[in-house]
């Protein structure tokens, strides 16, 4: 029997599910079967949820029953957490309950190297395809679609977003979930398919491609069942909707460690980059660039040129942003001409002094304010987007500092709310022990971090981090807009 329908027929069944039965449920706290059970309780899934243990009579305050054939009613989505050799029988169950799809927790088969493993899993790929059931794994975490309950881990957002997510490492994408959560990312649906003995990255794709509820897509990835029909998908996704890829293994190293993941192919990582230009596809160096590169892509609008206007910090802070933009491929233009007006008819001894970048320590009682040059420069039609350092190096003590933060901050996000220009900001965010978190200095820096993010503002680091994500968010758009209109890269 094939699967019934279209593959977006299909995956909405899956993510959309009114029942969830968890075979190999467990009372006994901190075993996988009793986690993705809480996982859903805590997550505020909806729907009917059976727990399945031949041992219980109850889970977590829910009726449990022997199998899955024992349940009254019909079940649309199963996770499965028994051993990899009671899955065939448990597979062979679903029609009986009418299941549309299965999730594979189970682990122990092809990414172990084994032939049984294997063969094992060759023969549950199988017989779910023969009977018609949607496949997620196995050896994967399975679905997290906070819109309709479903996790797979604790304390993941719960508030849905646009940002969709295709993993083949579970633990990847519940780093980067939390990760990018913490800047203010929300999630539309997220999958890790593991193994893909069923479902696949170009299914995930095609699917998430098309998906209303995702603008766009973040990706980790080793290896792929079929090169060609993933160029092809790739290629079409990212004509549609930002595509942010990180690869795994790219060095001899992880190449090697990728098959005893999950059990992929990895082939040469000069062919990927290949790949990934030619399909317009974003690439991220590593996983902190993949998560900056998804907040870039979460917050900003389209920009369509690399003409920065960068403001804020002092003295030696202004020459290393100047570099680092520059490095990164950004524009650092002259101020433009209605800046330089602004500046002559407010203060005119700052003319030949005040340049872009804005050294805001230069400015103390001048009759212009950092914030009117600010409005200027959002204004001015000869920048596409602002970079905003927060200018926390200000040398006063604690009650003026925060003041002049906070005053700062709230400029930025009266700017951004206006909708005049696109603009990202950074603050300092170094690595704190935990005596530092409660210190006046770093405590203001992180709630202002917070309250940016809240206010659906991109917030970075460093103006290289920041830089770097934005420069690689303007050539996605200019390519795309090439290839749409049939020019070469």
């Amino acid at each position: 029997m094939k699967a019934k329908g279209t593959l977006s027929e299909r995956l909405n069944a899956v993510f959309h599910p009114r029942s969830i039965a968890v075979v190999g449920a467990s009372a006994t706290p901190n075993t996988f079967g009793y986690l993705f059970m809480d996982y859903l309780i805590k997550a505020g899934y909806t729907g009917t949820l059976y727990p399945v243990n031949p041992n219980s009579d109850q889970i977590l305050g829910f009726k449990a029953y022997p199998s899955l054939k024992d349940i009254p009613g019909d079940v649309d989505y199963v996770i499965s957490c028994i051993g990899a050799r009671h899955v065939p029988e448990m597979i062979r169950q679903c029609p009986a309950r009418n299941v549309k799809g299965v999730h594979l927790f189970t682990a122990r088969m092809s990414e172990t190297g084994d032939k049984r493993g294997h063969e094992l899993e060759k023969e549950i790929s199988s017989e779910a395809g023969r009977l018609g059931i949607s496949l997620i794994g196995p050896n994967c975490m399975g679905i997290y679609y906070p819109k309709g309950g479903i996790s797979y881990a604790y304390d993941l957002p719960k508030r849905s977003g646009k940002v969709g997510g295709i993993f083949q490492s579970g633990g990847i994408s519940v780093n980067f979930i939390r990760y990018a959560g913490i800047r203010g990312v929300t999630f539309s649906k997220v999958v890790s398919y593991g193994n893909a003995a069923g479902l696949n990255e170009s299914d995930l794709l095609e699917y998430l491609a098309g998906d209303d509820e995702t603008g766009l897509i973040a990706i980790y990835i080793e290896g792929v069942r079929d090169g060609r029909r993933f160029f092809k998908t790739l290629k079409k996704a990212a004509a549609v909707k930002p595509v942010i890829v990180l690869k795994g293994g790219r060095t001899r190293a992880g190449t090697r460690s990728t098959f005893s993941h999950t059990a992929s192919i990895a082939g040469s990582f000069n062919a990927w980059e290949v790949m990934f230009r030619q399909c317009n596809a974003v690439q991220a160096a590593d996983m902190d660039e993949f998560v900056d590169l998804t907040v870039a892509f979460n917050f900003l609008p389209e920009i369509n040129g690399k003409r920065v206007g960068v403001i804020g910090g002092s003295g030696g802070k202004v020459v290393l942003a100047a570099d680092e933009c520059e490095q990164a491929g950004l524009d650092v233009v002259a101020l433009p001409e209605d800046v330089k007006e602004l500046i002559r008819n407010k203060a005119p001894e700052f003319i030949n002094w005040l340049g872009n970048p804005v050294d805001f320590s230069i400015l103390t009682g001048a009759k212009i304010t950092p914030m009117e040059l600010m409005q200027g420069m959002a204004g001015s039609s000869g920048f596409d987007f602002l970079v905003c350092n927060v200018t926390e190096e200000n040398p006063f003590d604690d009650f003026m500092w925060a003041q002049l933060i906070t005053f700062e901050v709230n400029e930025y996000l009266n700017i951004s709310s206006a909708g005049i220009k696109p603009l990202v900001v950074t603050i300092a965010n170094p690595g704190l022990g935990m005596s530092n978190t409660g210190e006046w200095r770093w405590k203001t820096l992180l709630e202002k971090r917070e309250m940016l993010a809240s206010r659906g503002i991109a917030v970075f680091s460093s103006v290289r981090s920041a830089a770097t994500a934005l420069s690689k968010l303007v050539n996605y758009y200019l390519n795309r807009k090439r290839m749409r209109h049939g020019g070469a890269e």
